[in-house]
């Protein structure tokens, strides 16, 4: 297995993104597409793309317009319909060839409100989803007075930029060696602009119809100590999901980034015999 390769993709608006390649020796048995949250970026999850690689699977770690190493129109997204564009553009390209390997759709955090939607939106593209601790419940919100300035904003200057409401490390994780990791990580988004920060709660109401469009085998992996999302809530929420097959597996003691977590964690080992039943 060769060592993640950075490429890019045009979408058909015209913007350039990075994404990372992580590719199997010899004939891969499946597809992983990943999605990042708000914060992060494919740099963040290198540890686990080259285990997945290394498992058999063809990884895609796709760098959100405007985050990561995409520097062009910092924090900025014209929807979150363009954003959902994105990634079933790059998923129609990936199908052109071995079109016969399963492609699994798995977002991170806020990566996990674009999985979710995403069937809605563009269906029939994937043929499973997993949901690594997902944004759909979070806790975390902006102060009220920065809510209503985004609002404001959005119609006067949408791309003005505001904090997002995780820049603290401890949220992430509880090892020092990855918060001072997080804190020093000069790709990690700080700021969006109003039109992408208005943009995420339009995508919350959407998301209230299209879950109910998530038909393919589905698995949220949730972390017990996590500062960022509510799991009460959020499996409550994903009961309603209408797929035949749900699963969810919980870790007591980790943290919101499982990527942080002792290396040895079981997550990787228990996503690739999840997939490997829904091949």
């Amino acid at each position: 297995m060769a060592d993640a390769t950075l490429c890019t993709f045009r979408s058909s608006d015209g913007y350039v993104w990075y994404y990372r390649s992580s590719l199997p020796v010899g004939r891969p048995i499946g597809r992983i597409v990943f999605l990042h949250g708000i914060r992060s970026h494919g740099g963040w999850y290198t540890r686990s793309c080259a285990k997945f690689a290394a498992a058999g699977f063809e990884v895609y770690f796709l760098e959100r317009r405007g985050c990561g190493l995409n520097t062009s129109r910092r924090g900025d997204a014209p929807n979150f319909r363009r954003l959902f564009d994105d990634v079933s553009e790059f998923l129609l390209n990936l199908r052109q060839e071995k079109a016969w390997l399963p492609i699994h759709l798995a977002g991170i955090s806020w990566g996990g409100k674009l999985a979710a939607g995403l069937p809605y939106r563009k269906p029939g593209l994937i043929d499973s989803l997993v949901m690594v601790c997902p944004g759909l419940c979070p806790k975390i919100a902006a102060p009220f007075l920065q809510r209503a300035a985004v609002t404001r904003a959005r119609l006067r200057d949408p791309t003005q930029l505001f904090p997002i409401p995780l820049n603290d490390p401890d949220y992430f994780t509880s090892s020092p060696e990855w918060q001072q990791f997080v804190d020093d990580d000069r790709f990690g988004l700080r700021r969006a602009t109003a039109r992408f920060l208005f943009s995420s709660v339009s995508l919350d109401m959407y998301l209230k119809r299209a879950i109910k469009r998530v038909t393919v085998p589905t698995l949220m992996l949730l972390a017990g100590q996590d500062r960022v999302i509510d799991n009460v809530r959020t499996r409550k929420l994903f009961l309603n999901f209408p797929a035949k097959s749900r699963t969810i597996i919980d870790y007591p003691n980790a943290h919101h980034t499982l990527e942080f977590e002792p290396d040895g964690h079981p997550f990787v080992h228990d996503l690739v015999l999840w997939l490997s039943h829904h091949q």
